[in-house]
């Protein structure tokens, strides 16, 4: 059997080496012809996986170990009986860690209380949910929207979009979808943008698109921290200079989420060929419990994992791909045993 994978998953090598004969290639450079005589094709989010790419391939079976669906045609892959499985949450402690350690180092820089402010969260799926339980965690209060969840009546509190957007602090954690009922691209716009204040902070931490760039350049907010762009890796200079975070889409980047985006396919992968699982894969990642005592939750977050790296690393935006696939090592909070009370949730 012969898989083509992206070679930024994550030990694509260990975890997928027993299943045939690998191809690894960067996700831009996987075409028509590296797939065409493929079984399985496995991918991350730089991979447009439509009739494009295999009209004409042997691929039976199409991964995705990142979160994101919006690089994937999956009505193509159904028609064709194509099989198709998405690494969904696989991410979301990482993204939610990401924003809380933030809101920590901004509350300290900018002197404020976050005790005293709201969390709007746009989208309360993976990344949303996971992220208000740690706002909870620290007596942040949430205003939470999402639509289709209050629509399945799993979604308690629910308030409407420009409640939501009209919180302190503003961050949005949805797929990105032009169609359906509830499409997200430009859900922030020209008709609920006046609900973002010189005061507010806000955050996109989804898909680019989810706001239109071109209205918030020009729109004057207290904070922008911004790892999903429009158009990347040619992101907004303008919005990238103005921002405190400017980062190459790696909130989800923690070696957990990598892992377990590799895994959850490789999981679904067994079940479709109907093999055992390895269960030495399962404990791959298994780092020793790491010890910090600083004084502060803010300085202990920032001794994990100090985002302004991240920034830093990409203010020549020719930086951006490289420093995506080559993203420094950061494990999640629950290998760390603080003096300070980590909110982990």
């Amino acid at each position: 059997m012969k898989l083509i994978i992206d070679d930024a998953c994550y030990a694509y090598d260990k975890i997928f080496g027993s299943f045939g004969d690998i191809v690894a290639i960067a996700g831009r450079d996987i075409t028509a012809t590296t797939v065409r005589d493929a079984d399985v094709l496995i991918v991350r989010s730089r991979t447009q996986v439509d009739a494009e790419l295999l009209d004409g391939s042997s691929v039976k079976f199409v991964g995705s170990t990142v979160a994101g669906l919006d690089h994937v045609d999956q009505n193509y892959l159904q028609v064709n009986g194509i099989t198709f499985f998405s690494a969904q949450g696989c991410n979301s402690m990482a993204v939610a860690e990401f924003v809380i350690s933030t809101i920590v180092n901004l509350a300290d820089e900018l002197g404020f209380n976050y005790h005293t402010k709201t969390l709007g969260i746009i989208g309360v799926g993976n990344v949303g949910s996971r992220l208000a339980a740690k706002a909870d965690l620290l007596g942040i209060k949430t205003l939470l929207n999402d639509p289709l969840r209050q629509e399945q009546g799993s979604l308690v509190d629910f308030v409407d979009l420009n409640t939501a957007l009209s919180a302190d602090i503003v961050t949005f954690h949805t797929p990105l979808t032009k169609d359906g009922k509830y499409p997200s691209y430009g859900l922030l716009n020209a008709s609920n943008f006046h609900c973002i204040t010189d005061e507010t902070i806000l955050f996109n931490a989804a898909r680019g698109g989810v706001i239109n760039e071109s209205i918030w350049e020009n729109t004057q907010t207290k904070v922008n921290v911004i790892d999903c762009w429009e158009n990347e890796p040619n992101i907004n200079q303008t919005l990238q200079k103005s921002a405190y975070l400017a980062t190459p889409h790696i909130a989800g980047h923690s070696i957990d989420a990598k892992f377990q985006g590799s895994f959850m396919v490789y999981a679904a992968l067994c079940d479709f060929l109907g093999e055992q699982q390895d269960e030495s894969i399962t404990n791959l990642i298994n780092p020793a419990v790491f010890n910090i005592e600083k004084d502060t939750l803010k300085d202990t977050l920032n001794t994990i994992y100090d985002f302004k790296q991240d920034t830093a690393a990409i203010v020549d935006i020719s930086n951006f791909e490289l420093y995506r696939r080559n993203y420094p090592i950061r494990y999640e909070w629950h290998h760390y045993k603080s003096g300070i009370k980590l909110p982990i949730a």
